[in-house]
C-alpha cells in the first residue's frame, strides 16, 4: 500500500487517474485536477495546447530540413567523426581494431551520436557532414519535445507549449542544433532522463516496468554521449530519500522500509539496462568495466586543457575559470523571458513554501520537483565550488538550459493564471504580451540565421554589448557563409560562370568550416604551404582578433550578426587590368 503522492496520476493529462491507494488513517492531499505551478485547463484547451505544441515540433521539423545545409562545420566535428568510423571499424573488425581506444582524448566521451552518423553516412542521399547536421538537428529537436513532455508532466499542457515555444527561441541552443553534436545531444537525454525520473517518482512505491525501462534506457543513451549523465541517477535517488523521508514522517519506519523494498524491486533493472546500452555505443567502458567509467567522470571534470577564453572583456585561462563564469554567462546568453522567469519561479516556490503550501498541497510535490532544482541548480553551484575546465561560454553546459525553460514556462503558467483570476482583459494582456516577446525572438534568431548560436540577450547589450566581452563564432560557423558568399561573387564577375582561371583562398580560423565546400578553381593554401601569404582571397573569423589584420586587402564581404562582424572576406587581386587569363 502506498501513501497518495500526487495531485495528478501517472499519465500526462490533467487529472489522470492515480495508481497509488491510501492507507488507512494516513492524511493525504485531495485529489484534484490542479497542478501545483497553476490552475487546471479545461479539457478542450488542454488539447489546443497539446496541438500547438505538435504543431511546433513538425515545424521545426520542416524548418530543420530546409535549412541544416547553411550551417558550418564546427572545428570539434572531424575528430568526432573519425572516431565514430574507428568505432564502427572495432565491431566490423570482430573486435580486433581498438584504435578508437587511442584516439586523441575521445575514448573518454560515448560514441552513440558518432557511431550512428557513422553506421547512415553510406547510405544518406547526403555528405557525410551534412548528414550528421541533420540527425544533429533532429535529435535537438526531439530535446524541444522532451522540454514540452516534462513540462506538461509537472505543470499542464500550456506550461508545456510554452516551453517548448522558449527553448525553441533561445538562440544558445536552437542555433546549436546542427553542428554541436556533442552537448547538443547530451542536453536532449539529460531533459528526457528527467521526464521519465519524475514519471517514477509520480508511481512510488511501485514504478511501471515501462517507466523504469525506458529510464534505462534513457540514461545509457545519455552516458553514451557524456558520462556526466550519472548526474540523472543522483537526481532521482535525492528525490526517492526525500519520498521515503516523508513516508517516514508520516507513516513510520515500517512502512518506508516496505515502501523502499518494493522500490528497489521495481527500479533495479535500469541498471542493467542503462549499463548494456552505454556500453554498446561505448565499448571502451567495457575494458575495464567498473574502473573507465570513473576514469572518465575524473578527466572530463577537469580536462588537462589551457586555453584562453574571453570573459567580460578579459582573456582567461579554461582551468582556473572565474566562479563566476557559468553564471554570468548564462545570465547573457539565455533569453531574457527565461532568466526572468527562473528567477519569478526561484520567488514563487519560496513563497508557496514559506506560507506552508507544501502542506495544503502534500509535501510529495516537492519530492516531483526535486530532479527540476537539482538539474537546474546543482551543476551551477559544483562549478562555482570546483572551478573544472570551461570555454567558450556555456557550451560545455548546454544541457542547462531545457531545466531553466521548464522553471521559466511553469513560472509564466502560473502568472498567467494569476493574471486570468484578474479579469479576463488582464489575462489577454498577458497573452498579447507573451506572443510580442516570442514574435521579437523569432526575428531575432531569423535575422541572424544561421549564426543564431552567437545570441545574447539584451542585459549585456545584444551581441553588439557582447563584443568584445565574451565569446562570439568560437566555431566559425560564419565561415562557411562567407564561402558561400565568394563563391557567388566570384561567379557574378564572370557572368554566373566559374572563372577562366584558378584562385587561391587563405583561411584564418576553422578551415574545415570550407575544405569540403570549395569549388574546383578555388584552392585552400594554409599555412605550411609557402605562397599562402600571396593567396588571392583572404577569409578570417573575428573571434581571434588578429586574424582579419594578419593579411591585407580590399574588404569584399562580410557575415554579421545585430552589425558585428563575425567574418570578413578581402580581396587581394591585383587591379583588374593586371589580372592574367591563364
Amino acid at each position: 500500500m502506498s501513501i497518495e503522492t500526487g495531485l495528478r496520476g501517472d499519465g500526462d493529462a490533467v487529472g489522470g487517474a492515480s495508481t497509488s491507494t491510501r492507507r488507512p488513517g494516513v492524511a493525504t492531499a485531495a485529489p484534484s485536477t490542479a497542478s501545483a505551478a497553476g490552475i487546471a485547463l479545461p479539457r478542450g484547451e488542454a488539447a489546443l495546447w497539446d496541438g500547438l505544441s505538435r504543431a511546433l515540433l513538425l515545424g521545426l521539423l520542416i524548418l530543420a530540413a530546409l535549412t541544416f545545409l547553411s550551417y558550418g562545420i564546427s572545428t570539434d566535428e572531424e575528430v568526432q567523426h573519425i572516431y565514430g568510423k574507428k568505432l564502427l571499424s572495432y565491431y566490423l573488425s570482430g573486435f580486433q581494431d581498438r584504435s578508437a581506444f587511442h584516439f586523441k582524448d575521445l575514448a573518454y566521451y560515448g560514441g552513440l551520436f558518432d557511431l550512428v552518423t557513422a553506421v547512415i553516412v553510406p547510405f544518406s542521399p547526403f555528405e557525410e557532414y551534412e548528414t550528421r547536421h541533420l540527425l544533429c538537428a533532429l535529435v535537438g529537436v526531439l530535446g524541444i519535445a522532451g522540454t514540452w513532455r516534462y513540462t506538461r508532466l509537472l505543470a499542464g499542457p500550456r506550461a508545456g507549449f510554452i516551453a517548448a515555444a522558449l527553448l525553441s527561441l533561445s538562440g544558445v541552443y536552437y542555433g546549436a542544433m546542427f553542428n554541436n553534436t556533442k552537448d547538443v545531444p547530451f542536453a536532449a537525454g539529460m531533459v528526457w532522463t528527467l521526464y521519465f525520473a519524475t514519471r517514477i517518482l509520480k508511481q512510488m512505491p511501485r514504478p511501471s516496468r515501462s517507466a523504469v525501462l525506458k529510464f534505462g534506457l534513457v540514461l545509457g543513451l545519455t552516458l553514451a554521449i557524456r558520462v556526466g549523465a550519472v548526474l540523472a541517477g543522483f537526481y532521482l535517488a535525492v528525490a526517492m530519500a526525500m519520498h521515503f523521508a516523508l513516508v517516514t514522517q508520516q507513516e513510520g519506519r515500517r512502512w518506508a522500509l516496505v515502501d523502499a523494498r518494493r522500490a528497489f524491486l521495481s527500479l533495479w533493472p535500469a541498471v542493467p539496462v542503462a549499463y548494456v546500452i552505454m556500453a554498446v555505443f561505448w565499448p571502451w567502458v567495457v575494458q575495464r568495466p567498473f574502473r573507465n567509467p570513473l576514469e572518465a567522470l575524473r578527466v572530463v571534470s577537469h580536462f588537462p586543457i589551457d586555453i584562453q577564453t574571453l570573459f567580460m572583456g578579459e582573456l582567461v585561462h579554461s582551468n582556473t575559470p572565474p566562479a563566476l563564469y557559468l553564471p554570468v554567462y548564462l545570465a547573457v546568453k539565455l533569453p531574457e523571458a527565461v532568466v526572468i522567469g527562473v528567477g519569478v519561479a526561484v520567488v514563487m516556490a519560496a513563497v508557496w513554501l514559506a506560507r506552508g503550501g507544501w502542506r495544503r498541497t502534500g509535501a510529495f510535490t516537492v519530492v516531483r520537483y526535486t530532479p527540476l532544482v537539482l538539474a537546474g541548480f546543482l551543476p551551477i553551484l559544483l562549478f562555482v565550488l570546483m572551478r573544472p575546465s570551461v570555454y567558450n561560454g556555456i557550451r560545455h553546459f548546454l544541457f542547462l538550459a531545457p531545466p531553466m525553460v521548464v522553471m521559466a514556462a511553469i513560472a509564466a503558467d502560473r502568472l498567467w493564471s494569476l493574471c486570468q483570476r484578474g479579469g479576463r482583459a488582464l489575462g489577454q494582456t498577458f497573452a498579447a504580451a507573451m506572443t510580442v516577446v516570442g514574435v521579437v525572438y523569432a526575428w531575432q534568431l531569423g535575422a541572424m540565421h544561421p549564426n543564431q548560436y552567437v545570441y545574447y540577450n539584451q542585459f549585456v547589450g545584444g551581441v553588439r554589448g557582447a563584443d568584445g566581452k565574451f565569446e562570439l563564432d568560437y566555431w566559425g560557423n560564419s565561415l562557411h557563409e562567407a564561402l558561400q558568399e565568394l563563391v557567388e561573387y566570384v561567379e557574378r564577375e564572370n557572368d554566373g560562370h566559374a572563372p577562366p582561371r584558378q584562385y587561391t583562398l587563405t583561411v584564418c580560423g576553422n578551415t574545415l568550416a570550407v575544405r569540403f565546400e570549395l569549388p574546383p578553381w578555388l584552392r585552400l593554401v594554409n599555412g605550411i604551404e609557402p605562397d599562402w601569404r600571396k593567396a588571392d582571397f583572404f577569409l578570417a573569423f573575428t573571434q581571434v582578433k588578429r586574424c582579419p589584420s594578419l593579411l591585407d586587402g580590399h574588404p569584399i564581404l562580410e557575415i554579421a550578426a545585430d552589425d558585428v562582424p563575425l567574418s570578413i572576406v578581402k580581396d587581394r587581386r591585383p587591379p583588374r587590368a593586371d589580372i592574367p587569363t591563364e
